[in-house]
C-alpha cells in the first residue's frame, strides 16, 4: 500500500514537473513575439523569401504546380469543413499553425544556443531581451580612476552597454609603478580594474585577470592583468591597442580609454610652499594641496575619448581620489574642452569619506571648489559640473569609528550653501543598506541614484 502511494506521489510530481516545463516552454515561445528583439522581422523576411522562391519555381514550371496546389487546398478545406464548421476549423488551424511556427523557431534558436554557448544556462530569448534593453541605454561617459571608477562601472553595466570609461594614467605606485619604471609602459592597474568591472565573460576568467601573485621572485605583488596588458602593449606598440585586444578576451560591455597616450607624471604644490612629485607621494601630502599639474603639461587626448564625450548622453566625474584619480583627467585640456562643449548633463559624484593626506577636512563644497580651481588654472571660469551626487548622513557605527581612528571622516554636505550657490545637489544612501567591511559606494545603489538623476533630467528637458 505504501509503495503504491509513493508511486502515485512520484507520478504526480513528474506530471506536475512536465506541466511546468511545458508552461515554461510556451512562455519562452511567446517571448519571441515581444518588441525589440530584432527577430520577428527576419522570421517574416525568411517566410516571404520562401514564398517567393515557391512562386518563382511555379512560374518556371508553367504555373501548373500552382493549379495543383490550389485544387489540393480546396479539396482539403472542403473535406475539413464537412467534418467541422468554418467557425471552429479556421481558428483551430490558425492556432495549430502559429503553435508549430513558435515551437519550430524556439527549438531552432535553442539548438543555436546549445552550439554556441553549451555551458551557459541563460535562455537565448532572455539574453536577446537583456541585450536589446542594454543597447537602448544611454551613452554614458565615466571619468576617473582607482577603485571608485571600477565600482561605478560594475553598477552602470546593468543599465547600458554604451559605456565609455576614461581612465587616468598617472599611477606610479605598486605593481603599475614597477612596470612603468622597468618596462616603460603606461600604468595598467586602473585600466585593468575597469576592464574587469565591465567584463561579461565567465567569472573565472575575470578572476584570473585580477589575480595577484603572492610569492615568486619578481612576480610578488603583480597582478596577472597588469602583466597581460604590459605584454600586449609591448607586442602591439601602444596601450590603446592592448586594451582593445583585452576587451575582446573579456567580452567587455562598452569601452575603456586612457585619458592620454603620453607618459604623464603628476606634481602638486602644497599650502606650505612645498612641491612634491609622483602620484603615490601626493596621496600622502604632509600639507593641504593647493593645486596639481603634470609633466609634460597639456598632454594630448586620445581621439576615441573625445568622440565618446561628444556623443555622450550623460557625463560622470567620480567617485575616486580627488587629486590622484579625478583631477589628473582634467589636466588634459582637450578633454576639458570636449566636456565643456557637450550639452549632456554632467554629474560630479562625491566620495563618502575624506582621505588622510589628500582631502583632510574637505566637505562636498571643498571638493567642488578644488575642481573649479583646477579648471580655473586652465583658464576656464565657467562652471562645468552643476549637479552633485552626495551621500546622505552616515549613521554612527563601529565601522565609522574604525575609519575615524585612521584619520578619515564622512564628507559632509552643506545642502543649503550649495543650493544657494546654484548647484543641483542630490543626496542618497550610496553605501547601500547591507553592512559591509568598508565604507565605499555600493555599485547598485550608486548606479540606481545616477539613473534616477538622468531620467529626471530627461523628463524636465
Amino acid at each position: 500500500m505504501r509503495k503504491r502511494m509513493a508511486l502515485r506521489r512520484r507520478k504526480g510530481s513528474l506530471k506536475k514537473a512536465r506541466q511546468r516545463d511545458l508552461m515554461m516552454r510556451s512562455v519562452r515561445a511567446v517571448r519571441w513575439l515581444l518588441p525589440g528583439l530584432v527577430v520577428k522581422r527576419w522570421m517574416l523576411t525568411s517566410g516571404l523569401g520562401l514564398l517567393l522562391a515557391l512562386i518563382g519555381a511555379a512560374i518556371w514550371a508553367d504555373l501548373r504546380p500552382i493549379y495543383w496546389s490550389i485544387e489540393t487546398l480546396f479539396w482539403l478545406l472542403g473535406a475539413i469543413t464537412t467534418i467541422l464548421p468554418r467557425s471552429i476549423t479556421g481558428p483551430l488551424v490558425l492556432l495549430v499553425g502559429a503553435a508549430l511556427l513558435l515551437w519550430g523557431q524556439s527549438r531552432s534558436f535553442g539548438s543555436i544556443q546549445q552550439a554556441l554557448v553549451p555551458d551557459k544556462d541563460t535562455v537565448l530569448v532572455d539574453a536577446l531581451r537583456a541585450k536589446s534593453k542594454l543597447n537602448r541605454g544611454p551613452n554614458i561617459v565615466a571619468i576617473g580612476g582607482g577603485t571608485g571608477l571600477s565600482s561605478l562601472l560594475s553598477g552602470l553595466k546593468r543599465y547600458s552597454s554604451r559605456i565609455t570609461a576614461i581612465v587616468t594614467v598617472a599611477d606610479d605606485g605598486g605593481s603599475s609603478g614597477i612596470l612603468r619604471r622597468e618596462l616603460g609602459v603606461q600604468p595598467p592597474g586602473d585600466i585593468r580594474n575597469c576592464l574587469a568591472a565591465l567584463s561579461t565573460e565567465a567569472p573565472l576568467l575575470t578572476r584570473l585577470f585580477q589575480y595577484r601573485f603572492s610569492s615568486g621572485r619578481g612576480l610578488e605583488g603583480h597582478s596577472f592583468g597588469n602583466l597581460f596588458l604590459s605584454a600586449l602593449t609591448a607586442i602591439t606598440g601602444n596601450l590603446e591597442t592592448a586594451i582593445t585586444a583585452s576587451s575582446r578576451v573579456l567580452a567587455v560591455q562598452g569601452q575603456v580609454v586612457p585619458a592620454t597616450n603620453v607618459d604623464v607624471r603628476l606634481w602638486a604644490e602644497l599650502e606650505d610652499g612645498q612641491r612634491i612629485e609622483g602620484e603615490s607621494a601626493i596621496g600622502k601630502a604632509p600639507s593641504p594641496i593647493v593645486r596639481i599639474g603634470c609633466s609634460p603639461s597639456q598632454p594630448p587626448a586620445i581621439p576615441r575619448a573625445l568622440e565618446a564625450i561628444s556623443n555622450a548622453d550623460l557625463i560622470l566625474l567620480g567617485p575616486g581620489s580627488l587629486y590622484t584619480s579625478l583631477l589628473p583627467n582634467l589636466l588634459v585640456p582637450e578633454l576639458v574642452d570636449a566636456i565643456q562643449r557637450s550639452s549632456a548633463p554632467k554629474l560630479y559624484i562625491c566620495n563618502l569619506m575624506t582621505q588622510p593626506g589628500e582631502t583632510d577636512g574637505l566637505d562636498v563644497g571643498g571638493h567642488v571648489r578644488a575642481i573649479e580651481a583646477q579648471l580655473a588654472s586652465l583658464g576656464i571660469s565657467k562652471r562645468i559640473f552643476n549637479s552633485i551626487l552626495a551621500q546622505d548622513d552616515i549613521a554612527p557605527s563601529p565601522l565609522l569609528d574604525y575609519y575615524r581612528a585612521r584619520g578619515a571622516e564622512p564628507v559632509t554636505c552643506d545642502l543649503r550653501s550649495l543650493n544657494s550657490g546654484g548647484y543641483n545637489v542630490i543626496q542618497a544612501q550610496l553605501q547601500g543598506i547591507r553592512s559591509t567591511p568598508t565604507l565605499r559606494h555600493d555599485p547598485r545603489s550608486l548606479s540606481l541614484a545616477i539613473m534616477r538623476f538622468y531620467r529626471r533630467y530627461k523628463k524636465d528637458h
